[in-house]
């Protein structure tokens, strides 16, 4: 039976294992090492038992896929693993429920991509990369569009395109960072973070409109998750030079692995 797998924090229902009995609470990265043998994994965390149970903690490991969530239960529960004392794992059913599902950081995305199309299986390019900031979109009596000064806000706007190509796959993502500046930081500073924070956005949206169809064989399809084209993957790239000017900004930096999401928690639409 095939599997389904998106680019979004996954929601836990058969994904996600309980383990009991941890006897260290810096047990993550033993967790990380056991558990990673049977799957991409998106998260390990490691909490202090309840104050009415027993000392000690527990584990919660959450897996993209729920094939490999079910085979690391069967094969680990029970067993010592790197500590003294058995762990009892165990599918967790208590899952937190949202409305919506999380979309993947940019860093989350190429991991997951990576993981399962290869390194070398997927590429992007950045089409426009561009300050916006100062204006905002106001609409008039007539339906007709035009602009007012927004000031103190920096605001830069990325569309980048991904492709897949071994699945015929092109699309495209949207993304925009927007932060009131701070002088005692420095233009300069903000400039770049907003720059690499838009970059990231556009990139996470892009993978959003994917989805990864796992077989039991272990092949993997793909397919564009989108009910009906988004207009943006249908403009050519002439149509985005015309509507969008693009301006001439430094992209040195912006795709550094080791610093994904610097301004994530000053966001409420990141995980």
């Amino acid at each position: 039976m095939a599997e389904v797998i998106e680019f979004r924090v996954p929601p836990g229902n058969g994904q996600t294992l309980l383990a009991l009995g941890v006897e260290e609470e810096a047990s993550e990265h033993a967790l990380y090492l056991v558990f990673s043998a049977f799957g991409l994994l998106y998260s390990v965390k490691v909490h202090r038992n309840a104050p009415v149970a027993k000392p000690g903690y527990y584990a919660l490991i959450k897996f993209y896929s729920a094939r490999d969530a079910r085979r690391a239960q069967c094969a680990c529960n029970q067993k010592a693993l790197f500590q003294t004392t058995p762990l009892k794992i165990s599918m967790c059913t208590r899952q937190r429920t949202f409305p919506h599902q999380l979309g993947l950081n940019s860093y989350k995305c190429r991991e997951l991509a990576n993981h399962y199309l290869g390194f070398n299986g997927w590429s992007s390019r950045i089409i426009t990369l561009q300050n916006i900031s100062g204006f905002e979109e106001v609409e008039n009596e007539e339906e007709e569009i035009r602009t007012s000064p927004k000031s103190q806000q920096s605001k830069y706007l990325c569309v980048q395109e991904l492709t897949i190509p071994q699945h015929g796959i092109c699309t495209r993502g949207v993304g925009v960072a927007e932060l009131p500046m701070d002088p005692s930081q420095g233009f300069h500073v903000t400039t770049h973070s907003l720059q690499k924070l838009a970059v990231q956005r556009a990139l996470s949206d892009a993978f959003q409109k994917i989805l990864l169809v796992v077989l039991e064989n272990g092949k993997v399809a793909v397919e564009y998750s989108s009910s009906q084209d988004d207009p943006i993957d249908c403009l050519a790239e002439e149509e985005f030079k015309g509507l969008l000017q693009v301006t001439d900004l430094s992209l040195s930096g912006l795709n550094h692995e080791g610093d994904e999401e610097i301004l994530s928690d000053l966001s409420v639409d990141e995980e």
